[in-house]
């Protein structure tokens, strides 16, 4: 019988397009939540509309199949099951309704915007004129990178596609070059210090500019709702608050990483000799390439609101406009073509996994879900008798190191951000605010340091074997401590300088 039972599982395993056993583990997991009696202060629809979202979350997590098809699943369900209405025609109205949102449009137009570089070139361009300019050293290799990072977070909300197809490429390549590799073991040379100097560039960067990772704008819209539209974080508001502990973290990243993964290479004049190889190959700036540069101009300007500033409110643009403008202009003048457009997969993935869990998370609050989680979560504290100070601080902390448990930050900023930041909101003292709310949309990307899975830069770079997973985990776990000590000291001390507290 058992042997009967391990066929049949075994050919289903392979004859259907997800994984079996991760499926079997979340399909239990939605029959146990539906189960479970109704916890009082919500309702029964509320309660199934929980079900629907944790289990997404679970499959997410254990990738049962790829996140967009998890995505639809969910669209289907809440469809189905009418845990939003009364009907199945505002059901599905409900369910599709986050996929006019201005907020999934800015990640979809500025993920577009981003193909740009690799079709031009100008990314790798980048990359190769700081090693040019820094690369006499292993370290100066490492600072190269952070640059470049730091040169295009603000146009490619895909953080993965900025770490892991732009800048990993040109790490690898250099890393190559000086013998360092992990088919030989000669990965400690120098490649696992520019690996992890690669990785954590890219949790910084993004941390610095609402456009540079796809979730950003999720967490300023939570923000908005939590403190009741009270402080809105516009693109030049975030990255001027993030601008100094943001640069800090930068600075002493690849200080920091030399320390805890030391390169054995220390002196590399060869790198300075490979880039500028590879820049004459180039050759001088191509007229597509220059597009690229004025569009990313024009695109800085506009979300800086300048004109706002020259000519009054009136000038005023939505970002999610700009991003529109500036797709626009590469399409125009054939920087990209419509093609490029429709094959952009990560764009039209990012459209309906993201859309989904922005749907589910906005119909857990008009349900009350949110509400009602966060009066227990602050109640528990209060019980505690903790003091404002302790409870923000255990807040931040737990909605950091839970992040052990997921595999996408926008899963995880879904799930549990926004009722965090209700809760921090109603403990912390109004004028400590501002300050508790920038700490958590720090901590956001904050927390993509931890693990070889923490976000999508993470399996990429892990996957060229340069660093082993006991490595990744511990350096990741001291810069992300370390960050968020920064954040806390310097930021705050910035905060109180900008006058938000």
């Amino acid at each position: 019988m058992y042997e009967r039972l391990k066929a049949t599982f075994q050919y289903f395993d392979k004859a259907v397009p997800f994984r079996l056993k991760p499926a079997l583990i979340t399909t239990a997991v939605l029959v146990a939540l539906l189960l479970i009696p109704v916890p009082e202060g919500l309702t029964p629809k509320a309660w199934a509309l929980v079900a629907i979202f944790l289990t997404t979350i679970v499959a997410i997590i254990l990738k049962v199949m790829p996140i967009g098809v998890m995505a639809m699943m969910a669209i289907v369900i809440v469809s189905l099951s009418q845990v939003t209405a009364t009907s199945s025609k505002q059901a599905v109205a409900d369910a599709l309704s986050s996929f006019s949102s201005p907020l999934i449009w800015l990640i979809v137009v500025a993920i577009l915007i981003s193909r740009g570089l690799k079709k031009t070139g100008l990314g790798s361009r980048i990359g190769l004129i700081f090693i040019a300019l820094l690369g006499r050293r292993t370290m100066g290799i490492g600072y190269g990178l952070a640059a470049c990072e730091l040169l295009l977070a603000p146009f490619t909300p895909s953080n993965t596609a900025r770490g892991g197809g732009i800048v990993h490429p040109i790490m690898k390549s250099i890393a190559t070059a000086f013998d360092s590799d992990p088919a030989k073991g000669t990965e400690r040379k120098m490649g696992t210090y520019l690996a992890l100097v690669n990785m954590h560039a890219n949790t910084i960067t993004s941390g610095m500019f609402i456009t540079a990772t796809a979730p950003n704008p999720l967490v300023v819209d939570y923000i908005a709702r939590a403190t009741n539209q009270s402080f809105h974080l516009s693109w030049t508001t975030w990255a001027l608050c993030m601008a100094l502990p943001g640069l800090a973290c930068l600075l002493l990243m690849p200080l920091a990483i030399a320390l805890l993964a030391p390169p054995s290479v220390k002196v590399t004049p060869h790198a300075v000799e490979y880039a500028r190889g590879e820049l004459a190959a180039m050759g001088p700036l191509s007229a597509k390439e220059k597009v690229m540069i004025g569009t990313f101009g024009l695109l800085l300007v506009l979300w800086a609101n300048v004109p706002a500033m020259l000519f009054g409110p009136a000038a005023l643009l939505d970002p999610t406009v700009v991003a529109f403008v500036g797709l626009f202009v590469l399409i125009i003048t054939g920087t990209i073509d419509w093609d490029d457009v429709l094959s952009e997969k990560s764009a039209w993935d990012t459209l309906v996994w993201f859309g989904a869990l922005v749907m589910m998370a906005e119909q857990l609050n008009k349900t009350g879900v949110i509400g009602w989680f966060s009066e227990g979560l602050r109640d528990t504290i209060v019980v505690a008798g903790l003091s404002w100070q302790a409870a923000a601080a255990i807040l931040v902390l737990l909605f950091v190191f839970s992040h052990y448990l997921f595999a996408s930050t926008t899963a995880h900023i879904s799930a549990m951000m926004l009722a965090f930041l209700t809760v921090g909101v109603a403990l912390v003292p109004a004028e400590y605010v501002v300050p508790f709310v920038l700490m958590m949309a720090a901590s956001s990307t904050i927390m993509m340091t931890l693990t070889h899975y923490a976000t999508g830069t993470s399996p990429i770079i892990f996957g060229s074997g340069y660093v082993t997973m006991a490595t990744w985990w511990r350096v990741g776990f001291v810069m992300c401590v370390g960050e968020l000590l920064i954040y806390a000291v310097l930021g705050g001390a910035w905060w109180k300088l900008l006058g938000y507290w």
